[in-house]
């Protein structure tokens, strides 16, 4: 599969054992672990790893024994972060749809913002890489990076729907100019 792959590969993936399996065989550089259910269009809420603690650890622990840097896809909850830190995970990806679905009510933003900045200074705390990521867009992105700091931002659908107005290159350099004048 290495010699397919020009960069490094990142899955997002469920915990369960039929993807376990495939993801074992391909041995991506990283895996995203994220909650599934077949009947959402896309993720509605992070992984619960307090209810799902031992599965999710066994996931975390056969990739990490093959050299796959996992990262966990979960609420920007203290005792979510705190099982996360428990089970070894090295990476967290906040799930920042709450603070997207806010927008329009100022009062809602602002206590997701503080939600948002309090889990990643918890997870920095404790040794744990922090990335975030749900319904990130052009229009949000700045204030969530002044209320907070992330080692990556996932950002894909909104890029991609500009892209088809702008180009993808004009799409991905607008994002970066955004992220970099809010850092």
């Amino acid at each position: 599969m290495e010699e397919l792959i020009a960069t490094k590969l990142n899955l997002e993936m469920a915990c369960n054992d039929d993807v376990l399996k495939v993801a074992l065989q391909v041995v991506p550089a990283y895996a995203c672990l994220v909650p599934e259910n077949r009947a959402e269009v896309t993720t509605e809420g992070g992984l619960d790893l307090v209810a799902n603690f031992e599965k999710t650890k066994c996931v975390v622990d056969a990739l990490g024994q093959k050299g796959v840097v996992v990262s966990l896809f979960i609420d920007p909850e203290e005792r979510q972060i705190e099982a996360a830190k428990k089970m070894g995970a090295p990476v967290v990806e906040l799930h920042t749809g709450a603070y997207a679905n806010a927008w329009g009510n100022e009062t809602e933003v602002e206590k997701q913002l503080d939600r948002l900045a309090n889990a990643a200074k918890l997870a920095q705390q404790l040794g744990i890489t922090v990335n975030s990521g749900h319904g990130i867009n052009y229009a949000n992105v700045s204030r969530l990076l002044a209320k907070a700091s992330f080692n990556e931002l996932n950002i894909g659908h909104s890029i991609v729907c500009r892209a088809l107005s702008v180009g993808m290159e004009s799409a991905v350099a607008q994002m970066k100019t955004l992220i970099s004048n809010a850092r």
